[in-house]
């Protein structure tokens, strides 16, 4: 109980924070939208093509959506030493990347919420019952580059120049995650069988599980340093 009160403490600090302030979630918002209507403009309505690149510039607008609100949420806890306070809890270091990682999950999912039905209805996108698969590969996706990146973040907050090293780090290490993910998601609007999407699906869940140990394993010494 200990432990999940003190989870949910942390978890409702970052909330509540960008609930009073909608600095993250506007500027991720914002960004998506925009990179949906510029590229709407780019290929004619209706067309095959633009059916055909519609998942990679989902995908497009939702990672670089991510890395913007990633590079804040870490900027705003070097202001007024609020990590340096965070690590003088008595709170396990891996239980606070669980709960940072759960909130930029949720940040950037709700922007996904609001960016996906307006890429749908832009790009005339037939999606029918596939609904639930879609979501999932969503949220796959999501989890995997939200975990990676809440480590990067971390790593970059403490350089004068974060929000260029953070894309810089973060992209490379996520490659596999946002390739399974475009993939994924293009064999999905495309009409394919499942048994064609799965080896993508079982890719994206071995990395995010993958990175998820690996980050959280590590998340401690990052801060420590």
């Amino acid at each position: 109980m200990q432990t999940l009160t003190q989870f949910y403490t942390i978890l409702h600090k970052d909330l509540l924070q960008e609930l009073r302030s909608k600095e993250i979630i506007t500027a991720m918002l914002v960004f998506s939208l925009t990179v949906v209507v510029i590229f709407n403009f780019v290929f004619d309505p209706g067309s095959a093509e633009m059916r055909t690149t519609a998942p990679g510039i989902l995908w497009v607008a939702f990672i670089f959506a991510g890395n913007l609100g990633l590079s804040r949420a870490f900027a705003r806890e070097q202001e007024n030493s609020m990590m340096q306070g965070l690590l003088l809890c008595p709170v396990d270091r891996s239980l606070l990347f669980t709960a940072k990682v759960i909130g930029n999950i949720l940040f950037i999912g709700l922007v996904e919420i609001i960016t996906l039905p307006v890429m749908i209805i832009f790009f005339d996108l037939a999606v029918g019952r596939a609904w639930p698969l879609l979501l999932a590969i969503l949220f796959l996706g999501t989890a995997g580059f939200a975990t990676v990146g809440t480590i990067f973040s971390a790593i970059s907050a403490n350089t004068r120049s974060r929000e260029v090293m953070l894309p810089i780090m973060l992209f490379p290490v996520t490659v596999p995650i946002i390739l399974a993910a475009i993939k994924s998601t293009s064999y999905l609007l495309a009409g394919r069988e499942t048994a064609d999407i799965w080896p993508w699906l079982r890719l994206l869940i071995g990395f995010d599980v993958l990175y998820f140990f690996v980050c959280f394993l590590l998340y401690e010494y990052v801060v420590e340093e």
